[in-house]
């Protein structure tokens, strides 16, 4: 690892260690630019995943809070099927 790799990992490490101790949700992930993703190419630092991000600044990196991720969205899917309903009779029970 080249010397401005490893002011790039412990400038992100330390970050990492920062958002952790002051923010009730850990951090998920770092955002980078993509064209710092690909140049550095890793794919995640201290167990978190590296996340391409146009929005960050070359140069740049930004943690991803857990508390900023977005909940999944539910998903509705129709059920299809070939079979034909074929209705029941109940009988009635006695108490």
């Amino acid at each position: 690892m080249g010397s401005s790799e490893g002011k790039n990992l412990e400038a992100i490490s330390r970050a990492i260690d920062e958002h952790n101790r002051t923010c009730e949700f850990p951090a998920v992930a770092v955002a980078m630019n993509p064209f710092e993703v690909e140049r550095l190419g890793w794919d995640d630092i201290r167990g978190l995943p590296i996340r391409p991000d146009a929005n960050v600044g070359t140069g740049r990196f930004r943690i991803v809070c857990g508390g900023e991720e977005p909940e999944l969205e539910e998903e509705t899917v129709e059920a299809v099927s070939d079979e034909e309903l074929v209705p029941i009779e109940l009988t009635p029970v006695e108490r």
